[in-house]
């Protein structure tokens, strides 16, 4: 398995934060489902100063880039074009966490 690490801010515009939580429940669904077959192990929504929600941190479980790519690309938030700026990067989780490394169910 390859861990990916997703840093994405979300889209500027006018509508974006409105795109965001309309779009959040099925992004929430999306995740809690590739978690729960081992393939997302943690997210975290970014935040301003305000608490106000923009952007997210995805560490993934991927057995390979290609698959990792398919997720990525039916993502709500991109589908939706809520995540801007994207950057994915190679990772490996260190032996303290792996235990957040969920099996598949």
């Amino acid at each position: 398995m390859k861990q990916f690490i997703v840093i994405a801010y979300d889209a500027k515009d006018k509508g974006a934060y409105e795109r965001r939580m309309a779009t959040r429940q099925a992004h929430v669904d999306s995740i809690s489902k590739h978690r729960a077959k081992g393939e997302i192990i943690c997210g975290i929504a970014i935040t301003d100063n305000h608490d106000k929600m923009i952007g997210s941190v995805v560490v993934t479980n991927f057995p390979s880039r290609a698959e990792f790519d398919t997720w990525l690309n039916a993502e709500p938030y991109i589908i939706n074009k809520v995540w801007d700026n994207i950057t994915v990067l190679n990772g490996q989780i260190g032996p303290s966490f792996i235990d957040l490394i969920k099996k598949a169910a």
